[in-house]
């Protein structure tokens, strides 16, 4: 099984982030301040348009919260932001937005309901329709992300090659393993986080988004648990 929808948007990303990286020199600062400003209010848009679409946004907020305090435990932060110091250095990259536009990039690309519904589709032996309309949609967003936060955006294509192309090949392997309301649930925290990260490029320093990830994998968890208690 080859994941050709997500290998297709990870050449759209990479397209438009080497497009965008070529235009940062070119476009103005003052432009470039406003480009910022618009990606912010768009990732805020695009979040509440996917919050809002909760099923139970009782469990969307009880795994918001538990995810939260976990990534807050581990200060989850850190450690990606360590991480991605060492990604520089073994590249000798000196871009100072590199983590903010690796995590913002993930966010936008693989959170939402597009990238589990497509990939679940392409495991389901559907053609990846969805995730080819996706790849053109990431192509053109990475080109304004990488003219904004720099080189740190392309670098996204790795978490998105492991969590994109791991659904369709767990859904491969599993088959009917996501049901049609868990995609729902998982994209409307996706939502909450997108959200987040919209706050965080308009300016607003008291969020973190990055110890707001595990939420993600808690409403799966809260989920199943419900489906099975229920039954």
């Amino acid at each position: 099984m080859i994941p050709t929808g997500t290998l297709l948007n990870i050449l759209a990303v990479l397209l438009g982030g080497f497009i965008g990286l070529a235009c940062k020199n070119i476009i103005q600062p003052a432009i470039n301040k406003k480009i910022f400003f618009i990606m912010g209010v768009f990732t805020l848009v695009l979040g509440f348009s996917m919050a809002i679409q909760a099923a139970n946004f009782i469990l969307m907020l009880i795994s918001l919260i538990l995810g939260t305090i976990i990534g807050e435990y581990y200060n989850l932060d850190l450690w990606v932001t360590n991480t991605l110091n060492k990604t520089k250095h073994t590249f000798q990259i000196k871009d100072e937005s590199f983590s903010d536009g690796f995590l913002t990039a993930f966010l936008l690309y693989c959170v939402g309901s597009m990238t589990i519904v497509g990939a679940i589709d392409e495991g389901l032996g559907k053609p990846p329709d969805i995730l080819y309309t996706k790849a053109i949609m990431d192509g053109f967003s990475s080109i304004v992300l990488a003219s904004t936060f720099g080189i740190g955006v392309l670098f996204s294509i790795f978490p998105m090659l492991i969590f994109q192309g791991g659904i369709t090949l767990l859904v491969f392997v599993f088959q009917d393993f996501f049901p049609i309301s868990l995609i729902d649930q998982i994209s409307s925290v996706g939502g909450v986080l997108i959200i987040a990260i919209g706050l965080k490029i308009l300016g607003y320093k008291q969020i973190n988004p990055t110890n707001m990830l595990p939420s993600l994998l808690i409403i799966i968890i809260i989920y199943l648990l419900q489906a099975y208690l229920v039954y």
